[in-house]
């Protein structure tokens, strides 16, 4: 009889609802932080002062302007960057890569200092697709560049991006110079959220968009981390898949900068970290990075709203502090395991 017995089944159901529990409980932390996140800041916003006030009170309509909208901006730049740089580590197959460690986000900066100086009256939306299509070229040079010169060791595949990222960021820096720009460059460059408001932030939904067709397409960029040969003889499309890929980094790393600006190291460690615990299987890792990469954004925010009340630390300095710390331990834990 080839039909399965009862038991069959039984040992993965144990584990199947282990992992659904665990991320019950991630979704709740983030859920936590998110509530946390509500009623920080300079105004006062609390739950006696949202029943005193009413629905037309300054504390509701803070609420509403200003906080929600900074959560999710929060919570979709955090997600989404950080699927970002696991969709990119699957494609150069190399752990030590993501946007902002391979010239990604400098081009998407460029592009939007581009547009910028050419034409400053265009839409935001705009703007975003002249960033992604600057993104998505450096990102093409990027990918050009490893294919030309041997890699003997992982650690230069970062090396060459931070090279070229450092290129692409000089470049930028002159045009902002000559075009009496710089304090715009720096105000894009540097992550903040502290600008969010309501009607400001909807662009993220569009990165949101990509991280979804990402977890679709997982499958695919699972296989492709397994090396050019074995995709072809899977019947994949090898080029088509790394293209999508590209897509989607660019798209979001895009959407990020020009909402909120750059928030170095999120897309690195946070995969690495969920991939020390869960594996490779991009599939089970897609909702554990994007809640990751969510809720360490979300606290880092929160922490930066604290430390300093009432003044606040801008996103990128607390993320890129506690990121390059990470970056730092995984280049030690094992120098030459970076596939």
């Amino acid at each position: 009889m080839h039909r399965n017995s009862p038991d069959t089944h039984t040992p993965a159901q144990p584990q199947t609802f282990r992992h659904l529990r665990f991320l019950l409980l991630g979704v709740a932390g983030l859920f936590g932080l998110a509530v946390t996140s509500l009623f920080i800041g300079v105004s006062d916003v609390s739950i006696s002062s949202l029943l005193s006030s009413g629905a037309e009170g300054r504390p509701m309509q803070v609420l509403l302007a200003s906080r929600i909208p900074r959560t999710l901006a929060v919570i979709l730049a955090g997600a989404s960057m950080a699927i970002a740089g696991l969709v990119m580590q699957m494609v150069v197959r190399n752990r030590f890569v993501e946007p902002s460690t391979i010239g990604t986000v400098e081009s998407a900066s460029l592009g939007f200092l581009a547009v910028t100086i050419l034409a400053p009256g265009w839409p935001i939306l705009a703007k975003m697709l002249v960033a992604a299509i600057f993104a998505l070229a450096g990102t093409a040079l990027f990918l050009r560049i490893l294919r030309l010169v041997p890699l003997r060791d992982p650690l230069l595949v970062p090396l060459i991006g931070i090279m070229l990222g450092g290129v692409i960021g000089a470049v930028t820096t002159f045009f902002a110079y000559r075009f009496d720009l710089l304090a715009s460059m720096l105000a894009w460059s540097m992550g903040d959220f502290s600008g969010i408001l309501r009607g400001r932030y909807e662009l993220l939904w569009v990165g949101f968009v990509g991280m979804v067709l990402a977890w679709i397409t997982a499958d695919r960029f699972t296989v492709v981390g397994l090396g050019q040969n074995l995709t072809t003889s899977l019947g994949l499309n090898y080029n088509a898949v790394v293209s999508l890929g590209m897509i989607i980094v660019s798209v979001v790393t895009a959407c990020v900068v020009v909402t909120a600006g750059m928030v170095p190291f999120l897309g690195l460690i946070v995969p690495n970290v969920v991939s020390l615990i869960m594996g490779d299987n991009m599939r089970r890792s897609v909702p554990w990075v994007a809640i990751g990469g969510a809720s360490f954004v979300l606290a880092c925010d929160i922490f930066g709203r604290v430390v300093r009340a009432p003044y606040e630390i801008p996103i990128s300095v607390v993320v890129g502090v506690v990121g390059s710390a990470i970056f730092i331990y995984l280049l030690l834990r094992k120098p030459y395991d970076a596939s």
